[in-house]
């Protein structure tokens, strides 16, 4: 299952932050530049909050709770002023007189100033983008009614404030968004979205109405009422205007991708070397593939022919008969959040009994994903902010679509067979996503954690997937081996649509091919990636990029450390420090410059 971080509430940018606790993990002394430092962070991320209360509510302060954004074109160019003010007063800063902790907090803030005025400057997500707004008005009540950060009364009071104000909300983005720059792609899922608005207000506040008092209640009534009338006017106007005006391209160029490319990775790598990379990984993992699915094949009748040295149709052929096998065990298409919930059992399970990591100690929860989030990827992890540190953790699994053929469904449930899912359990649970954030989580620097990397987050959750086989996870089945390789050639493959879609102009049916018979994956993934690569960019890099960086520096760490060098003592470390770029986490963890 495909992750996005939209739920995962640290931010990939600068537009979801929170006020500051312990803004730095400085030395006990802190020079001059630390507090100057320290004081512009502190700046910066309460104004943002303020900039942003759907966001800060997110990350866990509550001071604007009865608030939702301005979307308008004021309060952006509001943002953008600011975001140049607190640039300007960073490059005062001597960046050398900094602890360690706040020369790499430095260097993100750096980047996401950067980044914001450029995607707001030049990239101008605000005119085609509606997703942007579709995740601020859902994300509005969503992350009020998800967690029970305060009573139930208290929260509907503010969802019904939120509610009153998501009519104007709507109305900005029909006024901000330019229907002949909107891609195609981006106006029908809004189309699919928006629709689910409806679905938090009757799944999560309209059972509850009942706590509050008559006169309470009665406001809450009539700001459910404009509310849906709202998003029907706001349904009439995407299906009757943004829908049949939306022909813009949705590929970006090689100048916009590349810009991206570097704020979003922070790192040395480049387009063509990531390019290489994937395509000598796609090889790799294909013979190891080859040499588990013999494994699995051993023995039987029906086995195809399996040389020591295959021609590529044979490898193909032997592969893909023992990917049958595992896609023959599949879970009834109602069961997905039972076998995910189990997935992760097993998972906690084995890594409780070994020394290999610290873990939480509560599960993670698994829960049908909310309908206003579908469409884009399969699963998500949703983690508390940085402020709630102590509240709980939800693992969202898409359900499969009412209206479905038979075919599709099997189609999807051979891609996510037992085993399959069983992987992506670990991948956003343990010791994926839930336990990386959990670690990343403690660490003090709130504007760290605002600013978190997503190639670092990505990458640590495909590192723990490879990691689990290592330690023995699963030792005696090779279709789980299987299955964990397949996912890892998704991800290798992630990277190479990614920049070819955008860049080279591969098509559907070339990328379709690449994905279904390189990769392996059944049609309903390869479709889904299909609409999810036209959505985003740069983001399906983060995956390969980060595990690579991942391997590369706990290769480094063995290296260095010698006898010293165990698992427990490596994973505890470069988790220790949030979740900041690979190329920060090394520095820190191996005292290098940080550069």
């Amino acid at each position: 299952m495909n992750t996005t971080r939209r739920r995962v509430v640290l931010a990939l940018g600068s537009s979801l932050l929170v006020p500051v606790i312990g803004q730095s993990a400085a030395a006990q002394t802190p020079s001059s530049a630390d507090r100057t430092f320290e004081a512009l962070a502190r700046r910066y991320i309460d104004r943002g909050a303020r900039l942003s209360p759907v966001s800060a509510t997110g990350m866990g302060d509550h001071r604007f709770d009865t608030r939702v954004d301005d979307l308008s074109a004021n309060g952006r160019n509001a943002g953008l002023r600011f975001s140049r003010e607190t640039l300007r007063s960073l490059e005062r800063i001597n960046r050398s007189q900094l602890s360690r902790a706040n020369q790499v907090d430095a260097a993100l803030l750096d980047n996401a100033l950067r980044a914001d005025i450029w995607r707001t400057e030049t990239l101008q997500g605000w005119a085609w983008n509606p997703l942007g707004y579709q995740s601020t008005a859902g994300g509005a009540l969503y992350s009020l009614m998800a967690r029970e950060f305060a009573p139930l009364p208290q929260r509907l009071e503010s969802a019904t404030a939120r509610m009153e104000q998501i009519p104007r909300l709507l109305r900005q983005a029909r006024e901000e968004l330019q229907p002949a720059r909107v891609p195609a792609p981006h106006a029908a899922t809004y189309a699919a979205q928006n629709r689910g608005l409806k679905s938090i207000v009757t799944g999560m506040i309209e059972p509850h109405k009942g706590l509050l008092s008559t006169s309470k209640r009665a406001r809450l009534e009539r700001a459910i009422v404009a509310f849906n009338a709202a998003v029907d006017e706001h349904q009439a106007w995407i299906e009757g205007t943004l829908v049949p005006a939306a022909q813009a391209e949705y590929r970006v160029g090689a100048e916009t991708f590349d810009t991206q490319l570097r704020f979003t990775l922070q790192s040395d790598l480049s387009r063509a070397e990531i390019r290489r990379r994937a395509e000598a990984a796609v090889m790799s993992v294909r013979e190891e593939m080859y040499r588990v699915s013999r494994q699995a094949l051993a023995g039987r009748a029906d086995a195809p022919a399996m040389p020591d040295a295959p021609s590529p149709e044979q490898q193909q052929t032997v592969i893909r008969a023992a990917l049958d096998l595992a896609a023959d065990d599949r879970p009834p298409r109602d069961q997905l959040v039972e076998v995910a919930t189990a997935g992760v059992r097993e998972a906690d399970a084995f890594l409780n009994s070994r020394e290999i990591i610290s873990m939480p100690p509560q599960p993670v929860n698994v829960i049908l994903m909310p309908e206003f989030q579908r469409g884009f990827a399969v699963a998500y992890l949703d983690a508390p902010g940085p402020l709630e540190r102590d509240l709980g953790s939800f693992y969202a699994v898409s359900p499969i679509p009412d209206d479905w053929t038979e075919e599709q469904t099997v189609s999807f449930l051979r891609e996510y067979n037992n085993r399959g899912i069983l992987d992506i359990a670990v991948h956003e649970s343990s010791p994926g996503h839930y336990v990386q954030l959990w670690h990343a989580n403690a660490y003090p620097s709130t504007l760290r954690a605002v600013l978190s990397s997503g190639s670092f987050v990505e990458g640590w959750a495909v590192y723990a997937e490879e990691m689990m086989i290592e330690q023995g996870f699963r030792a005696n089945d090779p279709l789980y081996r299987l299955s964990q390789l397949k996912v890892q050639l998704r991800t290798i493959t992630n990277a190479i649509i990614d920049q070819a879609i955008h860049v080279d102009g591969m098509t559907e049916q070339e990328m379709m091919q690449l994905l279904t018979q390189t990769a392996f994956q059944e049609e309903r993934e390869a479709a889904g990636k299909w609409r999810r690569a036209q959505l985003s960019f740069t983001q399906l890099s983060t995956y390969f990029v980060g595990f690579q960086e991942h391997l590369e520096t706990r290769a480094v760490a063995r290296e260095r450390w010698g006898a010293d060098f165990n698992l427990k003592r490596y994973h505890d470390g470069i988790l220790s420090f949030g979740s900041p770029p690979g190329r920060y986490a090394r520095q820190l963890l191996l005292d290098e410059p940080i550069q």
